[in-house]
């Protein structure tokens, strides 16, 4: 029993509204039909339910109890001031109902005056001071429905007009809603549920909403004065603080659509103009493809499996972020995933939930480092280890030292391109011989978007570009290029999904000799070329050539190499 359940119930006690034999017998009919709520709250309901006390009783003890004063919400003039002010997510969330406001002040009517931390959340989300006044719940809930999804439904809804709503069975809410929506959901509700359907329909891997001074920035940007409400929707779906806004906050939403069941990575950042929020959409079904739907060609493929097979080392994925270093990494796991393999990760978030690997989430604030975490780690005695990224010496002398004991170590770093990671390191304070010893591959990554099959047709792109990409006239006679006029499936873009561009640089006996006399990177590059490393502009060509993607989005995303 929580102490504010047992404070009401001994206060309708004392007011003789009811007698004890009347709450125990309550009590124990509540006990004898359980559902999921807690009990006390189960025995209070129980006894409305059969009359035996009213809401209004309940708020009048209550105002009695703390002084306060008891509101008839049939009776009040609805402030259209107080509507806007407090938006519908924290009036529904809370049952509160707002009555008046001003530059310094809210009052609400409230079921409950012992809930200090809804009325202390509400206070830092609309930066005013609250009073309060009693109302009943039901009354409450009431005016939330009249004067929400009654007279601002209308207007909210005619500014989102013509924008595609989601129905009830294409998108399962978070844990706790399901079934709420429908004809009656707030609008504010529907416009998020909207967003993130719509990002699914278009594979969006991010879903950024921006504020700016005088409108809130997405695909479809809604009314400047609407952002407190989104915000503070995507912030409750994502189970993170309402009230903090003064620094940068990160949650998860867990949805289904349809058969998938996918995570929204959520984070926020304080800006000038409000928060700017940025989902990352995290499909499980990534983890699923297979290597020639990453992007490999069937000889890069052999050569990639053949390095995540080895029994020890070091193989990194490098590329700024963005580029699909984890979707690489999560897949090459699911390839060597068996039974006969222990394999422990230790990541910043937990991107991917994996069936058969043990996944460690770091938690700084505890003292759960990357470093930490690999120490402790290989007491467990893993064939395999995934480290989400390499940030500082002390997590790349653990890897290395893991690696030369017998370990597979798969990891990331932020580099250019792939023969600069052996740079990294030796920067990062990593003992050249080590490198050499420990290290068996690199491969650098970038995306590129991949033309929609649907309405793909033969393409005769500009000469001019052709030139400027590296394709000769000789590659151009035989290539098959290709470009999307734009359907339905691929939202008129012309592309649908995104395809890897790699370069992957593998370790031999001359390079690690070069490596560990601390050869340049020039000349690391030059002579991984000569034993037939293809750059990620090379790489991309060959995908230009065989009608996966286009020119332009070669140039965009590669650099061509000095001459």
């Amino acid at each position: 029993m929580t102490s504010a359940d047992e404070f009401v119930l001994q206060l309708l006690i004392d007011k003789g509204i009811v007698d004890s034999a009347a709450i125990e017998a309550a009590r124990t009919k509540a006990a004898e039909q359980p559902s999921e709520g807690n009990l006390d709250t189960d025995t209070l309901e129980l006894m409305v339910a059969e009359h035996a006390v009213t809401q209004l009783q309940i708020a009048q003890a209550l105002a009695e109890e703390f002084n306060m004063d008891v509101v008839d919400l049939a009776d009040v003039r609805v402030s259209a001031e107080a509507l806007e002010l407090l938006p519908y997510e924290l009036a529904s969330r809370y049952k509160v109902f707002p009555l008046e406001a001003d530059d310094n002040e809210v009052e609400l009517a409230v079921y409950d005056p012992l809930d200090m931390d809804a009325i202390d959340s509400i206070s830092h989300v609309i930066q005013r001071s609250i009073t309060c006044r009693v109302a009943p719940l039901e009354d409450i809930e009431k005016a939330i429905h009249q004067y929400y999804d009654g007279a601002q439904a209308g207007k909210v809804d005619s500014m989102f007009s013509g924008l595609e709503e989601v129905a009830a069975d294409e998108l399962d809410l978070p844990t706790g809603e399901e079934g709420d929506v429908g004809e009656d959901e707030a609008p504010i509700i529907r416009y998020v549920h909207m967003v993130i359907s719509e990002a699914l329909k278009r594979r969006a891997s991010d879903i950024h909403m921006e504020p700016l001074e005088k409108r809130f920035h997405e695909v479809e940007n809604p009314p400047k004065r609407l952002q407190p409400s989104i915000v503070s929707r995507i912030k409750l779906m994502a189970d993170v603080s309402i009230a903090e806004k003064r620094v940068p906050l990160d949650g998860r939403i867990n949805i289904k659509v349809g058969p998938k069941v996918i995570d929204l990575r959520v984070s926020t950042l304080p800006t000038a103009f409000g928060e700017s929020i940025v989902m990352r959409i995290l499909d499980k079904e990534g983890l699923n493809l297979g290597l020639p739907e990453l992007g490999f060609f069937s000889d890069d493929q052999a050569t990639f499996e053949r390095i995540i097979a080895m029994p020890d080392g070091v193989f990194l994925v490098t590329g700024p972020t963005g580029s699909g270093k984890s979707t690489t990494l999560y897949s090459a796991l699911n390839c060597i995933n068996h039974p006969d393999r222990k394999i422990i990760t230790v990541e910043d978030p937990v991107e991917y939930e994996m069936p058969g690997v043990n996944q460690v989430q770091v938690r700084r604030d505890v003292g759960m480092t990357f470093s930490a975490a690999l120490r402790s780690m290989l007491r467990q005695a893993p064939n395999i280890i995934m480290v989400g990224e390499i940030r500082d010496k002390e997590t790349a002398e653990i890897a290395i030292n893991a690696a030369l004991t017998g370990h597979m170590v798969f990891s990331t770093l932020h580099t250019n391109d792939a023969p600069s990671a052996i740079s990294r390191l030796v920067d990062i304070g990593i003992k050249p011989f080590l490198v050499a010893a420990a290290l068996r591959a690199v491969l650098a990554q970038r995306l590129v978007r991949r033309i929609c099959p649907n309405c793909k047709q033969a393409h005769t792109p500009d000469e001019k570009l052709l030139s400027s990409l590296g394709i000769r006239s000789d590659q151009a006679l035989d290539a098959n290029f290709m470009l999307g006029k734009g359907c339905p499936k691929c939202n008129s873009t012309g592309f649908r999904g995104r395809v890897g561009v790699f370069e992957m640089f593998t370790m031999s006996e001359e390079l690690q000799q070069m490596v560990y006399e601390n050869a340049s990177l020039v000349a690391l590059r030059n002579k991984s070329k000569e034993m037939g490393m293809r750059t990620m502009r090379e790489d991309g060509i060959r995908k230009v050539i065989a009608g996966v993607t286009t020119p332009e989005e070669v140039l965009h995303s590669t650099v061509a190499e000095p001459v």
